[in-house]
């Protein structure tokens, strides 16, 4: 059975009517790496599951292709500041979720969202071997789902001791090993129900302890 299909999508942007492809992740064996980035044998998952309007730039999950329109202030933005950029070169996929994070940001999404999009970028550049982008993106992640722990409800509390060591984790990638120590510090501070989030509280524990090593 196939597992990548072509589907046809029209810009809520520019009205441009385009064809793509998405991926049945369902159907894909695969693990999760400390960063939770999902590694699959052969076929990723993520260049997939995120559409490009080659016409103006729009980009976006294939749910945003369905809404029919966008604000003038994302219109704005997308014309401005990404069509310029798409007679330069092909457009990889760490910048179609860097266009869709952009994009998220001006339509008013929440940190959380926001943040998803930048960390599936630098998720993307893993496999595009641009550890220079990749750093640009997980700094993004990181303040996006910082600014998303600040709030009352960005995060659910069930998921705040999860996210915390996310952010710390993408910070010791980036390099920063002490605001890393900072984030992973902070996990145990975030558990509701140490029976069922010890282990998250273990991994920062490792992390901060021997931030050199990949644990996976």
């Amino acid at each position: 059975m196939n597992i990548v299909e072509t589907i046809a999508l029209t810009c809520p942007n520019c009205e441009a009517e385009f064809s793509s492809q998405r991926l049945d992740a369902g159907n894909i064996p695969g693990q999760k790496a400390t960063d939770f980035r999902l590694c699959t044998n052969g076929i990723h998952p993520l260049p997939y599951a995120v559409h490009l309007c080659e016409q103006c730039g729009f980009a976006g999950p294939e749910e945003w292709f369905a809404n029919g329109h966008v604000s003038f202030e994302v219109r704005r933005h997308v014309w401005d500041e990404i069509t310029p950029r798409l007679d330069s070169h092909a457009v990889l996929p760490s910048e179609k979720y860097e266009f869709a994070a952009k994009v998220a940001t001006w339509d008013g999404a929440s940190p959380r969202q926001i943040a998803d999009l930048w960390l599936r970028a630098a998720w993307c550049c893993v496999d595009e071997h641009d550890p220079e982008a990749e750093r640009f993106y997980r700094r993004h992640a990181a303040w996006s789902f910082a600014e998303a722990l600040e709030t009352y409800d960005g995060i659910d509390r069930n998921s705040r001791a999860v996210i915390t060591y996310l952010v710390g984790e993408l910070w010791r990638r980036i390099g920063d090993v002490a605001q890393a120590n900072a984030w992973f510090d902070r996990v145990q501070h975030e558990v509701v129900d140490s029976a069922h989030e010890g282990w998250i509280v273990q991994w920062a524990k490792r992390q901060h302890d021997d931030p050199l090593e990949r644990f996976v």
